[in-house]
């Protein structure tokens, strides 16, 4: 464990109880890719996930904390993005976000042990199909949105989620969502009607391409065709 999460202001700013819970879940985070046999199916949990029950985590946490304890530990680790909490028949899925970083460099998973996961089974099958990378993806993107917007949007809702992965499978990259929020903010922030719409279902729909393009012809990577440059300056070009 990292000495990094004393810099934590989720650390800092916790009751000794979740203080104590956070340790634990930190601690009962794979730090490997593990596969085993439930009910006849395969499951498989990439490095920072684990399967539980509340009272596990409340054994594992020891003497002094309570069940209740617990479900305000999950309920509001979750909204400060420390951690996501997905409970499946099989059990209770705990992903801890960005939990390379709260570890030391010969804990993390090597590249080799990452094209091995890749190449087997899907991140969590069929627990969760949404992968510990994806996870980051999501945290990074908006986490960047908030601080150009000075907003508190949530990586975890499904909504969210379901936008930049569909854009992430679209072949767009953490670099290209960084351009669209930049573009965006620039021409909209000072905007009063279009200010409110520096959000991420807007940003992040459909016409994610179209405000890319658009970041990438101001910055000069994309030339602007001789049409498009008569329409911006009011030329009628139908006649």
């Amino acid at each position: 464990m990292h000495r990094v999460l004393l810099e934590k202001p989720t650390w800092l700013n916790s009751i000794p109880a979740h203080k104590t819970l956070m340790i634990a879940c930190l601690l009962m985070a794979s730090h490997e890719a593990k596969s085993w046999e439930w009910g006849g199916e395969k499951f498989q949990v990439q490095p920072g996930q684990f399967v539980t029950s509340l009272e596990s985590i409340r054994k594992k946490a020891g003497k002094g904390i309570s069940i209740q304890n617990v479900r305000s530990f999950l309920k509001r680790f979750e909204k400060l993005e420390f951690l996501t909490n997905q409970t499946t028949k099989h059990g209770r899925l705990i992903t801890i976000i960005n939990w390379g970083s709260y570890q030391e460099k010969q804990f993390l998973p090597t590249k080799r042990a990452t094209n091995d996961q890749q190449s087997s089974n899907k991140a969590v099958t069929p627990i969760n199909n949404v992968t510990t990378k994806q996870i980051n993806i999501y945290s990074r993107v908006i986490d960047y949105l908030n601080r150009k917007t000075n907003s508190s949007y949530k990586s975890t809702t499904k909504k969210t989620q379901s936008l930049i992965k569909a854009r992430s499978n679209e072949g767009f990259t953490p670099e290209d969502f960084k351009k669209v929020i930049d573009y965006c903010c620039s021409q909209w922030m000072t905007d009063e009607k279009m200010v409110m719409y520096l959000r991420p279902d807007t940003l992040f729909s459909s016409k994610f391409e179209g405000y890319l393009n658009a970041a990438k012809r101001v910055n000069g990577s994309i030339p602007q065709s001789h049409a498009d440059i008569l329409k911006e300056h009011g030329f009628d070009i139908t006649a």
